[in-house]
């Protein structure tokens, strides 16, 4: 009787033990998808953000004065002096 208990037991024991493995290795496996999506949302919305533009000034060397121009080019105004 005291073997058939042992037995008993221990079964119990390594069924307890596959379940909370099983349990713990299917919450890792959501989280990595979890982080997954997250990460392949944040590569994708900057991708699409708008790249800025970089403004430059081309000085000429006699050094010449002209009127500033400006514009909207629906970013920003952009002043060329």
């Amino acid at each position: 009787m005291q073997s058939i208990r042992s037995l008993l037991l221990t079964i119990a024991g390594i069924a307890f033990t596959l379940m909370a493995f099983v349990f713990t290795a299917s919450l890792g496996l959501a989280l990595i998808g979890i982080a997954s999506v997250v990460m392949i949302g944040t590569t994708i919305a900057a991708r699409l953000a708008p790249k800025p533009v970089r403004a430059t000034v081309n000085r000429n060397s006699t050094r010449q004065q002209r009127e500033p121009r400006i514009w909207n080019d629906g970013r920003g105004t952009i002043i060329d002096l």
